[in-house]
């Protein structure tokens, strides 16, 4: 499995660093640990019930809005929900990979298809969160400075154009993801012709792709809608709007930055040491043994955090999930 899931774990220790190095195409292992193990088995669990609930929420509330006028933010809204519910599916699939102390059970065709659909829901994801934020920004900007009606991208084509994206993004996964026998544990990864250069260049995409740009392009978009708003604020006075706003705002980003900064930050440091920029060394070891899991585990939150944030924050949608509780 690749790095959005962990790396590929075995039961090695640190004394076995010189037979690591000669398997120069896949990453970096871990000394499967039963008690971590099943802390992320556990963590699993719960994100993927909570991402189902959520995400099956939105879709029913964004469902039920059919009946109005959607925004071009709804239908953003319902291409994640999408995304984030067809990611959590994934997500048993590598419970049990875990559980059995990261032997991968399925076989080869399972191993490209999960492990595709993971890393495309991934990128998905992010770039649906990069659109919105761009959407938000116009949407106000433009209904403020002028109340003609201005045409934007059609929303359609533009989640066809991220959909696309993400799967050209997505592309080297399926080719070169296999079930490679290693150490006698049978484990689902990529393997890359090229060795430990190719694999550095994937990841360096994925942070590049999948992190830097979006991250960039959400908070200067959020930046120029605060800055927007409270010119605005300045001349109506409205204190509570704009406070109500700038809240929302920063638990987007604060949210986005915090779940995938963590493992973005720990691919990094792979890559140097893949290239040789960086020493292979015991505080290397460590934190990617112990501590990589574990923002494996915090960037899948994002995917049962995201109904949260889009949906269950907004006052129509938490009326209507009372009045769908008080009919139970």
């Amino acid at each position: 499995m690749d790095d959005n899931n962990g790396s590929v774990y075995w039961n090695w220790s640190l004394m076995d660093v010189d037979i690591f190095r000669e398997l120069e195409d896949i990453d970096v292992t871990a000394d499967g640990n039963p008690i971590l193990r099943f802390l992320i088995c556990v963590v699993y669990s719960v994100v993927c019930a909570a991402g189902l609930v959520g995400n099956l929420l939105v879709l029913f509330f964004i469902r039920v809005k059919q009946k109005r006028k959607k925004s071009k933010v709804d239908f953003f809204v319902l291409n994640l929900a999408v995304t984030d519910l067809q990611f959590v599916l994934t997500l048993p699939f590598w419970a049990v990979d875990i559980a059995q102390d990261f032997s991968w059970p399925f076989g080869n065709a399972m191993c490209k298809i999960i492990l595709s659909v993971t890393v495309m829901n991934m990128y998905a994801s992010v770039f649906f969160l990069t659109a919105m934020s761009v959407t938000r920004y116009c949407s106000v900007a433009f209904a403020l400075k002028s109340r003609a009606p201005h045409k934007l991208c059609s929303t359609k084509w533009v989640c066809a154009i991220i959909w696309t994206l993400a799967t050209l993004a997505t592309a080297p996964t399926p080719i070169f993801s296999t079930v490679g026998n290693v150490s006698g544990e049978k484990l689902c990864l990529l393997r890359f012709p090229g060795g430990q250069y190719w694999l550095a260049v994937y990841h360096i995409q994925k942070i590049l792709v999948g992190f830097v740009m979006p991250m960039s392009i959400v908070s200067v978009s959020y930046i120029m809608l605060l800055r927007f708003i409270r010119k605005r604020s300045m001349k109506t006075s409205n204190r509570k709007r704009k406070s109500r706003v700038t809240k929302s705002i920063t638990i987007v980003v604060l949210s986005f930055f915090l779940c995938w900064m963590p493992n973005h930050a720990i691919t990094l440091w792979s890559v140097l040491v893949k290239l040789n920029a960086a020493n292979w060394d015991k505080a290397y070891y460590i934190v990617h043994t112990y501590v990589f899991p574990l923002t494996v585990c915090l960037a899948h939150t994002n995917s049962c955090l995201n109904p949260i944030i889009y949906c269950l924050m907004r006052k129509e949608f938490r009326n209507k999930l009372k009045e769908l509780l008080r009919r139970e």
